[in-house]
């Protein structure tokens, strides 16, 4: 059986690496072979955001990359799909595997359809609600047309269902994230937090406050509706720097886009003297972990960091009016707490989060054993 597994974007590099050592464990012990080739589509191509992922999880260098690169969504999803066609027509895989909600996720999996090749959904049914978003479009055209949806939770089974999606179709496998976390945390927890901030600092001259365990904050943000618009963005950075960084220190690794976006504005001086924000370079996968396991809490607006703080117990203030992945919320159970932009939310719930202690949670199935769960019910559609 030939299997190709698609990334296509940062996200995907967490799912795909324990799926691809699945691969390799099973066919180290069974006569009954997987050929895996693993396809690149190039959404994220700089070492950063992509080739320093494959690096840190020790993931190989892809079999096939397709050199996307940036662009519109459309010109994305046009151009990989073009691409793609050429390896399906040269490779004709039995099986192509897709994860997540990126555009390579939606580009793939329409082209193997139309190829009639079987197409599996590594984290199917995740729901937003928001048809505003690009990769909610993504995940619903994707499920409609896999053949196996993965889900890594209960609550996408029913969306699912919901959908009327044939039952035979879902498996519940759990959350292959975690996965990479589980596999990961010793690694990242010898990493020191000084030393980290130090080896990414983007201006290594500036001075930085002390970093001690449960006394600092992190923050991501990217998303084009917290970040695009200066009415917005602006309020949020008056907050961080008038109030989270008057509290404690708050360490920034920081998106390209976010930072083309305060350079625009006017606000990168604002944020780059305020001493208590810590502005670092996008990190790796390791120390991104390592900043997470020791924070007080964490601001983002990730879907992926909203799972490990549910594992890793940090209070996680979700700076969206929706998540895909209900599980992690407080309300179910979780570590997150969904603050939208709007910055009185944000500073009611920041206070409350100061007073939440860390509360590790473990949502079925977020076991660390997915991705082997993953290849046997490829292997059982197969049959």
């Amino acid at each position: 059986m030939k299997i190709i597994s698609v990334v296509g974007a940062r996200p995907n590099f967490m799912k795909i690496a324990p799926f691809m050592r699945a691969v390799e464990a099973h066919n180290a012990k069974t006569g009954n072979r997987v050929e895996h080739l693993l396809v690149h589509t190039g959404q994220h191509y700089d070492h950063t955001m992509s080739q320093k992922f494959f690096e840190d999880l020790g993931i190989p260098p892809a079999d096939i990359h397709l050199g996307v690169g940036s662009g519109t969504h459309a010109e994305q999803v046009g151009n990989t799909m073009i691409a793609f066609e050429k390896v399906l027509m040269e490779e004709r895989p039995d099986w192509v595997v897709v994860v997540g909600d990126v555009n390579a996720t939606l580009s793939c999996s329409v082209t193997a359809k139309k190829l009639h090749i079987k197409c599996c959904h590594i984290e199917a049914g995740l729901r937003s609600g928001d048809m505003t978003m690009p990769e909610e479009i993504n995940r619903l055209v994707t499920d409609r047309i896999s053949d196996l949806l993965l889900t890594p939770d209960r609550l996408s089974i029913k969306n699912l269902e919901q959908e009327g999606t044939d039952p035979g179709k879902i498996k519940f496998v759990g959350n292959i994230m975690i996965d990479t976390l589980e596999a990961q945390r010793d690694r990242a927890a010898r990493l020191d937090t000084g030393e980290i901030i130090q080896r990414n600092r983007l201006n290594p001259g500036k001075p930085f406050p002390a970093v001690e365990p449960e006394r600092y904050a992190v923050m991501t943000l990217h998303r084009p509706s917290n970040v695009d618009y200066r009415e917005i963005f602006g309020p949020i950075i008056d907050f961080l720097t008038g109030e989270v960084a008057e509290t404690f220190p708050l360490i920034w690794p920081i998106h390209p886009r976010a930072r083309k976006q305060l350079e625009q504005f006017g606000l990168w001086d604002k944020v780059e003297q305020c001493y208590n924000l810590v502005l670092l370079q996008p990190v790796g996968y390791h120390d991104m972990l390592r900043l997470n396991m020791s924070a007080k809490m964490l601001l983002t607006d990730s879907g992926g960091l909203q799972e490990e703080c549910t594992i890793l117990g940090t209070p996680c203030l979700t700076l969206r009016w929706n998540t895909e992945r209900p599980v992690t919320l407080w309300e179910h159970g979780g570590a997150s707490v969904l603050v939208g932009n709007n910055v009185e939310r944000i500073r009611k719930e920041f206070r409350a989060a100061l007073k939440r202690p860390r509360h590790p949670v473990r949502p079925e199935l977020w076991d660390g054993k997915t991705a082997a769960r993953c290849l046997q019910a490829i292997l059982e559609a197969s049959v």
